[in-house]
């Protein structure tokens, strides 16, 4: 992608992160091993991420990823309404690659206060 953000995002849960913080990298999500590789949103496809696929879910952590970070393993797809996604192919996610994290909960309609360090 030819104009690739500085960061993009990784929705995850506390339970799935929390054995990342010992190993040093985050392997996933369980979609993400089915699927083969990591899924993330761009700032613009976070608020829908977030509507279709964890409304009321409280216990959720954004990951704020530098794609500088990723390498090669990033690659831009084209998914939902054809728009590309980010993913990441070939191994974990490094947590050195993790510029912040914060908390966050999707409300039963789906709707969620994005922080506002998200651009």
């Amino acid at each position: 992608m030819s104009d690739t953000p500085e960061l993009i995002y990784k929705i995850t849960t506390s339970a799935s992160f929390a054995p990342a913080r010992l190993a040093g990298h985050y392997d996933g999500m369980p979609i993400d091993a089915a699927d083969g590789y990591m899924h993330f949103s761009t700032a613009a496809q976070l608020a829908e991420t977030l509507r279709l696929h964890f409304h009321g879910q409280s216990d959720l952590v954004l990951l704020a990823v530098r794609t500088a970070d990723l390498g090669e393993g990033l690659v831009w797809e084209l998914s939902r309404g054809g728009q590309p996604f980010p993913h990441l192919y070939g191994g974990p996610l490094p947590l050195t690659a993790i510029a912040w994290e914060e908390p966050i909960s999707v409300d039963a309609e789906g709707q969620c206060a994005l922080p506002e360090a998200v651009r």
